[in-house]
């Protein structure tokens, strides 16, 4: 949506991510990122280290999932998303108001770690040598050799004959 606060925090993990379900069966993860910023004194020659943000996200469904499976406390996160305030009542009355970071994108940092992807196998869609093959009514994906074939309603001649300018 247009007008939203999209940011990106770089931390670690407090604790391992909490993945629960809905009542409507959306499977969401919560987890707290934990930033420091870090300044040089120029005056002591020494780093110092600011406040720490502890910043509450979530994320929801399957890479609510895929985050559980492969984040655990302590690891050093690049997390990007929209920031959500809530306001909520509490037991005695109080009312209460939270900034929370509702997360499109996370993974690990590779700054000072390394890290092996692994992509979950997808249903419904033949794989190959290369991996899974878009449909082949799309037409801006990509074949196997990395030309973009052209839809054959267009009339235009492949991209590969020498009469395409690109």
């Amino acid at each position: 949506m247009a007008g939203e606060t999209v940011v990106t925090v770089v931390g670690n993990l407090t604790d391992d991510p909490e993945l629960r379900l809905t009542p409507s069966g959306d499977t969401v993860a919560h987890f707290t990122v934990a930033s420091t910023p870090r300044t040089f004194d120029r005056q002591s020659n020494e780093w110092r280290d600011a406040e720490t943000l502890f910043l509450r996200c979530s994320v929801w469904r399957q890479e609510a999932e895929h985050v559980a499976e492969s984040l655990t406390r302590g690891t050093r996160v690049i997390v990007q998303g929209r920031l959500r305030q809530r306001t909520y009542e509490t037991r005695e009355g109080e009312k209460r108001t939270v900034v929370e970071l509702d997360a499109d994108e996370i993974g690990p940092s590779l700054r000072f770690a390394a890290a092996t992807v692994v992509k979950p196998p997808h249903t419904g869609v033949p794989t190959g040598s290369r991996g899974p093959r878009p449909p082949a009514d799309e037409p801006f994906a990509r074949t196997g050799t990395g030309e973009r074939p052209v839809p054959a309603a267009s009339g235009r001649p492949a991209p590969h004959e020498e009469t395409d300018p690109f």
